[in-house]
């Protein structure tokens, strides 16, 4: 829907489906970028580009841009968790070894380089993305091998070469 835009004494408004704020803000019934995000987040954009930054949801896009903020940690997070997942379940179950594990931690291991290498201040958090997401990996291996979650190490038992470098090379089993 086109922003609908008056010249009224107040203030310039628009309208969102059903609401409509002042300078794109929410009105008495929510916020205006959780009823039409997409339309939220267009109008926030035009109003940016064109330099009518006294008419922005300025609380609103912080908000937003911490999310995406967030986002971006959690995808760090999540690959680390599933590489993780993978590097237990490898050590602790040998005997049921799949190609597909050693698929998989190549493939997070190149998200979690690739998540770095797009945002380089991640590192600063990084030790705690490896603390939280062996947590997480332990606790998924622990539910994905039916294995008692005291098997595994409560401490990280990877060095951060190990984690990205180490070699995980999938032999299939010979038949009797």
């Amino acid at each position: 829907m086109t922003p609908i835009v008056s010249n009224s004494a107040t203030a310039k408004t628009r309208q969102l489906g059903k609401a409509a704020g002042p300078a794109g803000k929410s009105d008495s019934s929510g916020k205006a970028s959780e009823l039409d995000f997409y339309g939220w987040a267009k109008n926030q954009a035009a109003l940016l580009r064109e330099g009518r930054l006294t008419e922005i949801d300025a609380l609103g896009l912080a908000d937003e841009i911490d999310d995406v903020a967030s986002r971006e940690y959690d995808k760090l997070e999540s690959a680390l968790t599933v590489l993780f997942q993978h590097i237990l379940k490898w050590d602790f179950q040998a005997e049921r070894r799949l190609r597909s594990w050693a698929n998989t931690i190549a493939e997070q291991r190149k998200r979690v380089s690739r998540q770095l290498a797009r945002n380089p201040s991640l590192k600063s958090r990084l030790e705690e993305a490896i603390t939280d997401a062996y947590g997480y990996g332990r606790s998924g291996a622990s539910s994905e091998t039916d294995l008692d979650i005291d098997i595994f190490p409560s401490g990280l038992p990877y060095s951060w070469e190990d984690i990205m470098n180490r070699e995980f090379l999938f032999v299939p089993p010979t038949g009797n």
